[in-house]
């Protein structure tokens, strides 16, 4: 597998729709049932955000390749995992409760772990790179992603 494709099948994962539907948030109370849909909708948003970022990142930087990235996969339980189909590569996951809420996790997870390993050889302590990691992706997609 070329690191090239498998990045372009994780952006195609993230790129899908999330399948979300307001109908099945529905309680007869419409306040309720709009403010429980936002709150899977916002972070579904946010982990698409995170992804993306994540993705620039690796694909910036030529020392990570498509090993350390296929090895990362077994973040997130091992949900996220990439199929070669011919010439292809495909992400594919497998649903753990609820698919909307959890693709674009699952790739975050995947990618955070790659860039964890690659920052790994350069710091000496998690705690260095959980630094490193505010500095580049900001306090927010750090603490979600490089606790």
């Amino acid at each position: 597998m070329k690191k090239a494709a498998i990045l372009s099948a994780i952006r195609a994962h993230i790129a899908q729709r999330s399948g979300i539907d307001f109908r099945n948030y529905q309680s007869g109370d419409y306040k309720q049932s709009r403010k429980a849909f936002l709150g899977d909708y916002r972070p579904i948003l946010k982990h698409g955000r995170d992804a993306r970022a994540l993705l620039d990142f690796i694909e910036n930087r030529d020392e990570i390749t498509a090993e350390n990235i296929k090895e990362a996969t077994r973040a997130f339980s091992g949900r996220l995992s990439l199929v070669e189909r011919g010439d292809s590569v495909a992400a594919d996951y497998c649903t753990g409760q609820y698919f909307p809420t959890e693709y674009r996790a699952a790739a975050c997870a995947v990618l955070a772990l790659a860039v964890w390993d690659y920052w790994r050889e350069d710091c000496e302590s998690g705690e260095e790179i959980r630094k490193r990691a505010r500095r580049r992706f900001g306090r927010g997609l750090a603490s979600r992603w490089f606790n």
